[in-house]
């Protein structure tokens, strides 16, 4: 998985240069390479990441998320949530961490994170292989957080 990580690190940087800033002034962040997304009707998300914190891989981590609504089709993205400070990275590592039903990730083009900033502790991202940005509906995604041994 850091192999797969690495690149999906890679592919945002080079999609939209400006989020270096996220990752250079972070407490430290999730990524997740890797979430697959699809539904008709009633619709789910699922993938695994890593956490990062001063460079080295500090846990592991799982995104699950269930939605009702009008939708159809599926899609697989990368998603980054970067954290603030100490705190905001503390109530992610307490193992059981979800984003409120009013979350959303950066929604634009490349270039979306010069104006971004953190909510609540968090920023959040997501990329597809189109670019920065799909219409990202994060909301109600929930995690489970195990450190590494």
């Amino acid at each position: 998985m850091q192999l797969d990580a690495a690149k999906a690190i890679i592919e945002i940087k080079k999609a939209d240069p400006e989020i270096e800033k996220f990752f250079n002034d972070s407490a430290g962040y999730a990524v997740f390479p890797s979430v697959g997304k699809g539904g008709i009707g009633i619709g789910g998300a699922y993938g695994e990441g890593l956490v990062i914190a001063n460079g080295q891989v500090i846990g592991e981590t799982t995104l699950t998320q269930v939605s009702i609504g009008l939708q159809l089709g599926g899609q697989v993205y990368s998603e980054f949530i970067f954290f603030k400070d100490d705190v905001a990275m503390k109530q992610f590592q307490r193992g059981n961490y979800e984003l409120g039903a009013q979350a959303s990730a950066v929604a634009a083009t490349v270039g979306a994170s010069a104006d971004a900033d953190y909510d609540k502790g968090v920023a959040i991202f997501t990329h597809t292989g189109g670019g920065l940005m799909y219409e990202a509906s994060v909301g109600g995604q929930k995690f489970k957080y195990q450190p590494v041994q």
